[in-house]
């Protein structure tokens, strides 16, 4: 019988710039009675990959450029955050009354470059930021993990993200190591030996929406959740395989 496990990683304290996320993901595991196995795979929250990493920026120290002082006034959004949007992104897409979409310097399109303000903990105005490259982060995690228990596991950062289809926000996907972004099942029978044309799974998306039921949007304080029974293959991926080419973006 197939079945898939989620398990809310507990008592990871607040994440520092500096710390060993890695170290504070392993003795989570032991907390919680879990021994890596093959095929496992560890979902990580963005905010403590990028608290760890350093991306807390004091708004109190940016300056706003002119264009993001026009497009403040559009969005009726905090200049200074306008500015570190801009720094973050390749292109703004819209810009209206609290909303502003952009084109993520690593290819995501996303409102706000993905900034955050809320569960920074500084209380000064500080916001984070996306991590520098989420896959490279992903592939430390991987290697620590694989070094420290011998097991190599898969690794997944995921975020919430707003889609252009649907409201609400789901967990997807910001860096992957050791499974598939994007599994590709054209060409392969269905139950009726009709072959598939289009289907694409989003497999690093998928468990990434998976965890983020166990990790929650508030106060839940839990940013890792182990997941045992993949149903998929492994090999090395990467996010850039769910990224839709400009080309066949039909919103652009």
């Amino acid at each position: 019988m197939r079945s898939l496990t989620l398990t809310g990683l507990e008592g990871i304290p607040e994440v520092r710039a500096g710390d060993d996320l890695a170290a504070l993901v392993l003795a989570a595991l032991g907390r919680s009675g879990i021994a890596l196995a093959e095929g496992d795979v560890l979902v990580i929250a963005q905010k403590i990959v990028s608290k760890s990493e350093g991306r807390t920026v004091a708004l109190a120290g940016v300056t706003p450029s002119p264009r993001a002082i026009e497009l403040a006034a559009v969005t009726r959004k905090d200049a200074r955050l306008i500015e570190l949007v801009l720094s973050e992104s390749n292109e703004v897409l819209r810009a209206k009354e609290d909303v502003i979409i952009v084109e993520h310097r690593l290819g995501y399109v996303m409102a706000n470059a993905g900034i955050d303000q809320s569960n920074v903990g500084h209380g000064d105005g500080s916001v984070l930021l996306l991590p520098l490259a989420p896959d490279a982060s992903c592939e430390q995690l991987r290697v620590y993990l694989r070094g420290a228990t011998g097991v190599d596991p898969g690794v997944i950062i995921n975020d919430s993200f707003g889609r252009a289809w649907r409201n609400g926000t789901v967990g997807v996907a910001l860096g992957v190591a050791g499974l598939p972004g994007l599994l590709d099942l054209r060409g392969r029978p269905d139950r009726f030996g009709r072959r598939l044309q289009i289907t694409q799974i989003g497999v690093a998306d998928e468990i990434a929406a998976a965890a983020s039921l166990v990790m929650g949007q508030a106060d839940e304080g839990c940013p890792a959740v182990h997941v045992r029974g993949v149903p998929y293959g492994r090999r090395d991926g990467s996010v850039r395989e769910l990224l839709r080419p400009r080309s066949e973006d039909l919103f652009r």
